[in-house]
Protein backbone atom coordinates (compact mmCIF):
# COMPACT_ATOMS: atom_id res chain seq x y z
CA UNK A 1 0.00 0.00 0.00
CA UNK A 2 1.30 3.47 -0.89
CA UNK A 3 2.31 5.79 1.97
CA UNK A 4 2.67 9.53 1.86
CA UNK A 5 6.41 10.04 2.03
CA UNK A 6 8.91 12.79 2.72
CA UNK A 7 12.62 12.43 1.84
CA UNK A 8 15.18 14.27 3.96
CA UNK A 9 18.61 14.61 2.35
CA UNK A 10 21.60 16.88 1.82
CA UNK A 11 20.98 18.40 -1.59
CA UNK A 12 24.61 18.96 -2.55
CA UNK A 13 25.56 15.28 -2.36
CA UNK A 14 22.42 13.14 -2.20
CA UNK A 15 19.94 14.54 -4.73
CA UNK A 16 20.91 11.79 -7.21
CA UNK A 17 19.91 9.10 -4.72
CA UNK A 18 16.75 11.08 -3.88
CA UNK A 19 15.83 10.90 -7.56
CA UNK A 20 16.56 7.15 -7.70
CA UNK A 21 14.30 6.54 -4.72
CA UNK A 22 11.44 8.52 -6.25
CA UNK A 23 11.90 6.61 -9.52
CA UNK A 24 11.85 3.26 -7.70
CA UNK A 25 8.66 4.20 -5.89
CA UNK A 26 6.97 3.94 -9.29
CA UNK A 27 3.26 4.72 -9.12
CA UNK A 28 3.60 5.28 -5.39
CA UNK A 29 5.71 8.38 -6.16
CA UNK A 30 2.45 10.30 -6.52
CA UNK A 31 2.31 10.15 -2.72
CA UNK A 32 5.73 11.79 -2.39
CA UNK A 33 5.37 15.10 -0.54
CA UNK A 34 8.95 16.37 -0.47
CA UNK A 35 11.00 18.73 -2.55
CA UNK A 36 11.09 18.36 -6.33
CA UNK A 37 12.69 20.23 -9.21
CA UNK A 38 9.53 22.34 -9.34
CA UNK A 39 9.69 23.37 -5.69
CA UNK A 40 10.31 27.07 -4.99
CA UNK A 41 13.92 28.13 -4.35
CA UNK A 42 14.04 29.12 -0.68
CA UNK A 43 17.77 29.77 -0.40
CA UNK A 44 17.39 33.52 -0.01
CA UNK A 45 14.28 33.48 2.17
CA UNK A 46 14.04 33.60 5.98
CA UNK A 47 14.66 30.67 8.30
CA UNK A 48 11.05 30.88 9.49
CA UNK A 49 9.73 30.74 5.94
CA UNK A 50 11.88 27.70 5.18
CA UNK A 51 10.62 25.97 8.33
CA UNK A 52 7.00 26.73 7.46
CA UNK A 53 7.49 25.37 3.95
CA UNK A 54 9.07 22.18 5.32
CA UNK A 55 6.28 21.80 7.89
CA UNK A 56 3.72 21.94 5.08
CA UNK A 57 5.59 19.19 3.21
CA UNK A 58 6.07 16.90 6.22
CA UNK A 59 2.63 17.38 7.79
CA UNK A 60 0.26 14.67 6.60
CA UNK A 61 3.03 12.24 5.63
CA UNK A 62 3.45 8.95 7.47
CA UNK A 63 6.94 7.96 6.31
CA UNK A 64 10.18 9.96 6.38
CA UNK A 65 13.13 8.56 4.45
CA UNK A 66 16.48 10.01 5.53
CA UNK A 67 19.40 9.63 3.15
CA UNK A 68 22.51 8.93 5.23
CA UNK A 69 25.38 10.57 3.33
CA UNK A 70 28.94 11.47 4.39
CA UNK A 71 28.20 15.14 5.09
CA UNK A 72 24.63 14.75 6.27
CA UNK A 73 25.43 16.04 9.75
CA UNK A 74 26.58 19.34 8.23
CA UNK A 75 23.05 19.96 6.98
CA UNK A 76 21.15 22.87 8.51
CA UNK A 77 17.80 21.11 8.16
CA UNK A 78 17.91 17.30 8.29
CA UNK A 79 18.03 17.01 12.09
CA UNK A 80 15.11 19.45 12.38
CA UNK A 81 13.15 17.52 9.71
CA UNK A 82 13.63 14.26 11.65
CA UNK A 83 12.50 15.90 14.89
CA UNK A 84 9.43 17.42 13.25
CA UNK A 85 8.59 14.06 11.63
CA UNK A 86 8.54 12.40 15.05
CA UNK A 87 6.23 14.95 16.63
CA UNK A 88 2.46 14.78 16.80
CA UNK A 89 1.27 18.10 15.41
CA UNK A 90 -2.25 19.55 15.64
CA UNK A 91 -3.45 21.68 12.74
CA UNK A 92 -6.97 22.80 11.88
CA UNK A 93 -8.47 20.36 14.35
CA UNK A 94 -6.50 17.42 12.95
CA UNK A 95 -3.49 15.80 14.62
CA UNK A 96 -0.66 14.19 12.70
CA UNK A 97 0.87 10.95 13.94
CA UNK A 98 4.50 10.14 14.59
CA UNK A 99 6.14 9.29 11.28
CA UNK A 100 8.13 6.13 10.79
CA UNK A 101 11.74 6.81 9.86
CA UNK A 102 13.91 4.85 7.44
CA UNK A 103 17.56 5.64 6.87
CA UNK A 104 19.05 4.80 3.47
CA UNK A 105 22.85 4.68 3.39
CA UNK A 106 24.27 6.25 0.26
CA UNK A 107 26.87 4.22 -1.63
CA UNK A 108 30.16 6.10 -2.02
CA UNK A 109 32.85 4.93 -4.45
CA UNK A 110 30.93 1.70 -4.95
CA UNK A 111 30.66 0.67 -1.30
CA UNK A 112 29.47 1.59 2.19
CA UNK A 113 32.82 1.33 3.95
CA UNK A 114 32.72 5.00 4.86
CA UNK A 115 30.16 4.19 7.59
CA UNK A 116 29.52 0.42 7.73
CA UNK A 117 31.72 -2.31 9.19
CA UNK A 118 30.96 -5.82 10.38
CA UNK A 119 32.27 -7.59 13.45
CA UNK A 120 32.21 -11.22 14.49
CA UNK A 121 31.08 -11.66 18.08
CA UNK A 122 32.51 -14.27 20.43
CA UNK A 123 29.52 -16.55 19.85
CA UNK A 124 30.01 -16.43 16.07
CA UNK A 125 27.23 -13.94 15.25
CA UNK A 126 28.08 -11.20 12.75
CA UNK A 127 27.01 -7.71 13.82
CA UNK A 128 26.84 -4.65 11.60
CA UNK A 129 28.42 -1.53 13.06
CA UNK A 130 27.61 2.04 11.93
CA UNK A 131 30.15 4.77 12.65
CA UNK A 132 28.23 7.11 15.00
CA UNK A 133 30.27 10.12 13.90
CA UNK A 134 28.10 10.35 10.78
CA UNK A 135 24.78 10.29 12.64
CA UNK A 136 22.76 12.93 14.47
CA UNK A 137 22.01 12.21 18.14
CA UNK A 138 18.29 11.93 17.36
CA UNK A 139 19.13 9.07 15.00
CA UNK A 140 21.45 7.32 17.47
CA UNK A 141 18.87 7.68 20.25
CA UNK A 142 16.23 5.91 18.15
CA UNK A 143 18.46 2.97 17.27
CA UNK A 144 18.37 -0.42 19.07
CA UNK A 145 15.44 0.87 21.12
CA UNK A 146 12.98 -2.03 20.92
CA UNK A 147 11.95 -2.78 24.51
CA UNK A 148 9.88 -5.97 24.20
CA UNK A 149 10.97 -9.17 25.94
CA UNK A 150 11.81 -10.77 22.59
CA UNK A 151 13.89 -7.83 21.37
CA UNK A 152 17.08 -9.83 20.76
CA UNK A 153 17.56 -12.06 17.74
CA UNK A 154 20.45 -13.63 19.67
CA UNK A 155 20.18 -13.53 23.45
CA UNK A 156 23.82 -14.51 23.90
CA UNK A 157 25.39 -11.50 22.17
CA UNK A 158 22.22 -9.38 22.46
CA UNK A 159 21.94 -8.71 18.73
CA UNK A 160 18.97 -6.71 17.44
CA UNK A 161 17.19 -7.44 14.18
CA UNK A 162 18.20 -4.90 11.53
CA UNK A 163 14.61 -4.01 10.65
CA UNK A 164 12.56 -4.49 13.81
CA UNK A 165 15.17 -3.82 16.50
CA UNK A 166 15.28 -0.06 15.88
CA UNK A 167 12.52 2.46 15.31
CA UNK A 168 14.98 4.19 12.98
CA UNK A 169 16.03 1.36 10.68
CA UNK A 170 19.02 2.01 8.44
CA UNK A 171 19.31 0.13 5.14
CA UNK A 172 22.00 0.14 2.47
CA UNK A 173 21.04 1.88 -0.78
CA UNK A 174 21.20 -1.28 -2.93
CA UNK A 175 18.91 -3.24 -0.62
CA UNK A 176 16.40 -0.42 -0.31
CA UNK A 177 16.20 0.25 -4.05
CA UNK A 178 15.60 -3.44 -4.74
CA UNK A 179 12.27 -3.34 -2.90
CA UNK A 180 11.33 0.02 -1.34
CA UNK A 181 7.78 -1.11 -0.52
CA UNK A 182 9.13 -3.92 1.66
CA UNK A 183 11.07 -1.53 3.88
CA UNK A 184 8.40 1.16 3.92
CA UNK A 185 5.72 -1.30 4.99
CA UNK A 186 8.00 -2.83 7.63
CA UNK A 187 8.57 0.65 9.03
CA UNK A 188 4.90 1.58 8.81
CA UNK A 189 3.92 -1.43 10.93
CA UNK A 190 6.24 -0.16 13.68
CA UNK A 191 4.23 3.06 13.82
CA UNK A 192 1.25 0.96 14.86
CA UNK A 193 3.21 -0.30 17.86
CA UNK A 194 4.97 2.81 19.14
CA UNK A 195 4.82 1.53 22.71
CA UNK A 196 7.25 -1.25 21.74
CA UNK A 197 10.00 1.36 21.31
CA UNK A 198 11.66 3.85 23.61
CA UNK A 199 11.33 6.88 21.37
CA UNK A 200 13.40 10.04 21.51
CA UNK A 201 11.53 12.89 19.81
CA UNK A 202 13.86 15.80 20.49
CA UNK A 203 17.41 16.52 19.38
Amino acid sequence: MARETFISYKYSEARGLRDKIIDKLGKDAEYYRGETADSPNLVTTSVENIKNNLKDMIYGTSVTIVIISPNMIKSDWIEWEIEYSLKEISRDGRASRTNVIIGVIMKVNGNYDWIVSRRKNQDGCISRYLDPNYLFDIIKNNRLNLITNDRYTCKTCKTFDQLTGSYFSIIEEDDFLTDPAKYIENAYMKSKNLWDYKLCKIS
